[in-house]
């Protein structure tokens, strides 16, 4: 079963079991897929890699909003938008840690020789692909601008 029908499915049960929050943000989320799919001059199907493209952009969304509501004092909005964010990581893979961000990219650097800032799109380019869905893209930006800034 692939990711799409997993969150049909789920979005079934969380209706009948009447969580609307589960249900309000699966419906969201296949509402993107939806529009991924019909975006473009011929509609298609999304893999289960696209679909988890879509998912860390959702979840992306979920965390800027969170931050912006706390910050403008408004805590319950914040609560409701780090709550559907709680929703959409269920569907994603496990998240690396920064030790194993780390590792990724001294291997990519290595492989790679860049060196100083003028290596970062050497670098990234072979480390995208590894971390993909699994880690924040800034977060993977900020460690590899340090990896090569101190090896300097």
């Amino acid at each position: 079963m692939g990711l799409k029908e997993t969150l049909q499915n789920d979005l079934t049960e969380a209706i009948r079991s009447r969580d609307e929050l589960s249900s309000g943000t699966i419906r969201m989320v296949l509402t993107a897929i939806t529009n991924e799919e019909v975006a473009g001059k011929s509609a298609r199907v999304l893999s289960d890699a696209e679909i988890i493209t879509v998912l860390s952009r959702e979840a992306k969304k979920r965390r800027e909003a969170a931050e912006a509501f706390a910050e403008a004092g408004r805590a319950d909005r914040a609560e409701q938008e780090k709550s559907e964010g709680e929703v959409i990581a269920r569907y994603l893979p496990e998240q690396l840690s920064e030790a194993d961000i780390k590792k990724i990219i001294a291997d990519a650097v290595a492989a790679s020789g860049a060196s100083g800032p003028a290596g970062m799109g050497a670098v990234m380019k072979l480390v995208t692909p590894q971390t993909a869905g699994k880690a924040d893209g800034g977060t993977v930006s900020r460690l590899v601008k340090e990896a090569l800034n101190g090896g300097n």
